[in-house]
């Protein structure tokens, strides 16, 4: 008896600790330690405690740990195991499809699709079988690139995220022996390091790790920008789990000031209860790109924009629209110096894992296009970073490298290779006391497309100048404001302006567009004439010219809520001066009907006819001297300033729509560029 009881007590024991062992692989899973979940589940596969499961999360793990093309087996046998979930198919596909195994990958999914019973991941399984019947498409493609590894720098540890600024190549890596223990993947902590370069030649005695105060030794760090003129710098840090308000991995930022970089402050555009990373400035440095898992979004990680306001600020953060994300991942953004927006994605039609991508804004319209071998493989290819319009650098997993992650060159050799910038150079004028064009600076100037989307928004400087990158054959109008100035539009077109770069002999060239735009003060009860408002003989109706002018007036009402206006009308001497009054009165009321019938508040505009009374010229004799007389005028009655104060007000919570308020200091200081290279991907 004893002897039986001992025996069942250790087969108790056992099941327990069978048990015991895929409850420890949950709990390393749920607090994302992957690279030990992988040991406890297999050891629970060994022991067949749950192996469907186990096989299953697995695999998991090693997707979520950036594996995904050792994950492919785990995947296949748990469902050989009886594991029957949605996510099992969708991402075995995608698992064999990060092993070029494109033909097995559309079989999954093509088997899946009839019996799918989860809606988001038959979406997703559809998605993903129409960029797999793009493969061969995207295998014939042809390229002027070639690709080196840049062995002077890659290790058998991990280097990606190559940024290159004023003779150094900064790049993040997880070489540090010393380091703590990533638990996620098994990796060291990744830092971010510099070496003196020119281009791709490296000086590798100069290689060192970036100072403490960027680099914690208890977090993550990557992915870095530094601005325009070398003295900010954003970078991604990873959750340490001992800080207030840090979920995942956020943004920080920091100035260099007295030879040295201050101590790194969050980012107000953080979401907190997202993953925030992959930073890369504008040219100009006045929009920052980077990516997110925040709610909202159109996959699992989405390109964003934020901007930079007169006080040096961040915000105004916007999803780049459904032309750029997907449902699948979209990060690692950078610009180059024609505007075009490079990206990595694992959601367009790709060869596998991350791909590389650029985008193009061209007449009004975005195209996606993929960069093709030797640039993509099937692992990921990722971090792409140009140094010159035909070379750079970008980060690979894939085969042949010295380590998890490498450090690759490349180079285009297009022959016809031709870069053309367009730009819209302008300035902001008024008038002063003599009626003389003065310039107006602190006039904030805004880019929109014909289709009204923000493009690009700057503050003039001292000067008025502004500088706005624009795109080929494609419709724009500008708004400037200012307070106690009028706000004022204007319009701009670079249809039919486009250059033929097979006419071009450089490699760059920049093509500028000179504008001016001029704001008037608004003065009570200072009259501003309409031109071009005719009537028929006698009559008050208004004809389709007249009809164009006061579109313009409406306009003006509706980019200045503040104001409220009377509108008048005047004739010449000739005839009884009291028909005259009824005449002028009639045709201003007709007039004003007009603008009301346009959606204007009748409040904001009353009619006033003034006949002969107000004669420019007193004894009119000539036709044009009569025809000066007759005239329709508008005068500014009330400016509310509550209402732009308002206005204003509302302006700065659309700016800080989508960030989040953190502690914050001083976060930038403004570029001196006044340009934007802001382009809207929706």
């Amino acid at each position: 008896m004893k002897t039986k009881a001992y025996i069942f007590l250790i087969f108790t024991f056992l099941i327990v600790n069978a048990c015991s062992v895929y409850k420890k692989a949950e709990k390393k899973f749920e607090k994302g330690e992957y690279n030990s979940a992988i040991d406890l589940y297999q050891s629970a596969i060994r022991k067949n405690e749950n192996a469907a499961q186990a096989l299953f999360y697995t695999a998991e793990a090693y997707r979520l740990s950036n594996r995904l093309e050792i994950a492919a087996p785990y995947y296949k046998a748990a469902i050989d195991s009886g594991y029957q979930e949605d996510e099992v198919y969708y991402n075995y596909a995608l698992s064999l499809k990060a092993n070029s195994n494109y033909k097995k990958a559309k079989e999954v999914l093509e088997s899946y699709l009839p019996n799918a019973n989860n809606d988001e991941f038959k979406k997703l399984a559809n998605f993903q079988l129409n960029n797999l019947y793009n493969i061969d498409e995207i295998l014939e493609d042809q390229t002027f690139y070639t690709v080196k590894n840049l062995q002077e720098i890659n290790t058998p540890a991990a280097e990606y995220a190559p940024f290159f600024n004023d003779d150094k190549l900064y790049f993040t890596s997880t070489r540090d022996e010393d380091s703590r223990i990533y638990k996620a993947t098994g990796d060291n902590f990744s830092d971010i390091y510099q070496v003196k370069s020119r281009g791709a030649n490296v000086d590798t005695t100069t290689i060192e790790k970036l100072p403490p105060i960027i680099n914690w030794p208890d977090a993550n760090e990557g992915s870095i920008a530094i601005g325009p003129r070398g003295r900010t710098m954003i970078f991604a840090r990873g959750n340490t789990g001992k800080r207030k308000g840090q979920n995942d991995v956020n943004l920080y930022i920091t100035r260099y000031r007295s030879g040295q970089w201050s101590e790194p402050e969050l980012m107000r555009i953080n979401d907190p209860n997202a993953w925030n990373s992959t930073p890369a400035f504008s040219e100009d440095g006045r929009t920052l790109y980077f990516s997110s898992t925040r709610e909202g979004g159109f996959g699992g990680v989405d390109l964003y924009s934020a901007t930079v306001n007169s006080r040096g600020q961040w915000g105004n953060v916007r999803n780049l629209g459904d032309r750029i994300n997907t449902p699948g991942d979209e990060m690692f953004p950078s610009t180059s110096q024609d505007g075009k927006l490079y990206f990595s994605s694992n959601g367009h039609p790709g060869l596998g894992k991350l791909d590389i991508f650029v985008a193009e804004r061209k007449g009004g319209k975005i195209t996606i296009s993929h960069l093709g071998k030797p640039m993509n493989s099937n692992k990921d290819d990722f971090a792409v970073f140009m140094y010159s319009p035909d070379r750079g650098f970008f980060s690979s997993d894939r085969p042949g490298g010295e380590g998890r992650d490498d450090i690759y060159t490349w180079k285009n050799e297009d022959p016809n290779l031709k870069i053309v910038n367009y730009f819209l150079a302008g300035v902001s004028t008024t008038r002063n006391q003599n009626n003389d064009e003065v310039i107006l600076p602190g006039t904030s100037v805004r880019l929109f497309s014909s289709d009204s989307v923000l493009l690009g928004e700057i503050m003039t400087g001292q000067d008025g100048k502004f500088n706005f990158r624009v795109s080929e054959e494609e419709n724009y109008f500008i708004i400037a404001e200012k307070e106690n100035y009028f706000t004022t539009r204007k319009t701009f077109s670079t249809i039919g302006k486009t250059l033929d770069k097979s006419k071009l002999d450089a490699l760059i060239t920049n093509k500028v567009f000179e504008t001016e735009i001029l704001l008037e003060e608004i003065i009570l009860d200072k009259a501003f004439e309409l031109e071009n408002i005719y009537y028929d003989f006698d009559s008050a109706n208004i004809r389709a010219d007249a009809a164009k002018e006061l579109d313009r007036l409406v306009t003006i009402l509706e980019d200045n809520p503040p104001i409220k206006i009377e509108l008048s009308s005047h004739t010449d001497a000739r005839g009884e001066a009291a028909y005259n009054q009824d005449l002028s009165r009639r045709r201003a009321e007709s007039a004003v009907a007009y603008i009301i019938s346009q959606g204007i508040d009748p409040s904001r505009i009353k009619a006033r006819g003034y006949g002969e009374s107000q004669l420019i010229i007193q004894d009119a004799q000539t036709e044009e001297e009569h025809e000066t007389n007759r005239r329709t005028e508008f005068k500014v009655t009330e400016y509310d300033k509550e209402i732009a104060r308002k206005m204003r007000e509302a302006e700065e919570a659309k700016f800080k729509k989508g960030t989040t308020e953190v502690e914050i200091k001083s976060e930038e200081e403004v570029p001196e560029q006044s340009s934007s290279d802001e382009f809207d991907f929706n």
